[in-house]
């Protein structure tokens, strides 16, 4: 369960609500009582709906979730109805509307890039990176756990990933050997992973046994031949792909045979299309 602290739910809302619905003062509509429903256009696997909730709640609505986190819907299925005065139901109108849409999107498209892999790799993991659009850390995480994904790394406190950038600091960049050796005695609980960016160096890499070589960007033929070599160089490192892999591409990674492929594509995917309904109580 992903815990959504009341700060980051006032967050979300007073971006939009800060001052009330004008439109319902104006038209002295505010104390009616209506009823609100959230219906997905088109069919897709679903995000959101535990924060939507939250937040309409917190309007002091009456909520009722018709699906959860997670779950395939159809076109047409309705996923959430709110019942309540009328302001407060056009208040969390927008800010509902605009969770479920980023979240359903990033969540679907996850499961469309599983989907496609699995057909390859049936145990194969795709993992997102941290590279999330700012601000967005907790929508993300649970749009893609939901669409079936895993976290690559919450941030750079979480896990060793020894990047170029980091090697081009110490007095001896190359000597991965001595990186690795370091990387273990300090951080004895941690999995080791390096990256590398071209095939010498993924070979270098592989002779200092890490837990994890990362190869990002690498060609298809790159990776082919490393996948022959690894097993004799470093029996126990697995191999994993990072860089332009996404819906278009996952495919051709996914025929390659290695079962962990890195991304940050879903959090970019096209917002889902969430019709909205409100009307008066009968």
């Amino acid at each position: 369960m992903i815990y959504y602290p009341d700060a980051f739910l006032d967050n979300l809302l007073m971006e939009d609500i800060q001052y009330g619905d004008l439109t319902s003062r104006a038209l002295n509509i505010s104390d009616q009582l209506g009823t609100m429903t959230f219906t997905r256009r088109e069919a897709g696997c679903i995000s959101g709906i535990t924060l939507s909730c939250r937040l309409l709640e917190k309007l002091r609505l009456k909520v009722t979730a018709h699906q959860q986190d997670g779950d395939f819907a159809n076109a047409g299925d309705c996923l959430i109805t709110a019942e309540g005065r009328a302001d407060a139901l056009h208040q969390g109108w927008k800010v509902v509307q605009n969770v479920l849409e980023w979240s359903c999107g990033v969540s679907d498209y996850m499961a469309k890039m599983l989907e496609i892999y699995h057909r390859y790799q049936p145990k194969g993991q795709i993992a997102c990176t941290r590279k999330n659009i700012p601000n967005t850390k907790l929508l993300a995480t649970q749009a893609v756990l939901a669409g079936g994904g895993v976290i690559h790394r919450q941030g750079c406190s979480e896990t060793i990933l020894l990047f170029a950038n980091h090697r081009r600091f110490l007095s001896e960049p190359d000597n991965w050997a001595q990186h690795v050796k370091q990387l273990r005695q300090a951080a004895p609980e941690k999995c080791i992973v390096v990256e590398a960016d071209d095939i010498e160096q993924a070979r270098e890499a592989l002779k200092a046994q890490p837990d994890i070589l990362q190869l990002d960007k690498f060609s298809i033929e790159d990776i082919a031949q490393l996948q022959q070599e690894a097993p004799e160089i470093a029996p126990h490192c697995h191999l994993s792909l990072a860089g332009g892999i996404n819906l278009k591409t996952i495919e051709k990674y996914a025929q390659t045979g290695i079962t962990l492929m890195v991304t940050s594509a879903p959090y970019y995917a096209p917002p889902t299309d969430i019709k909205v309904r409100l009307y008066p109580k009968d």
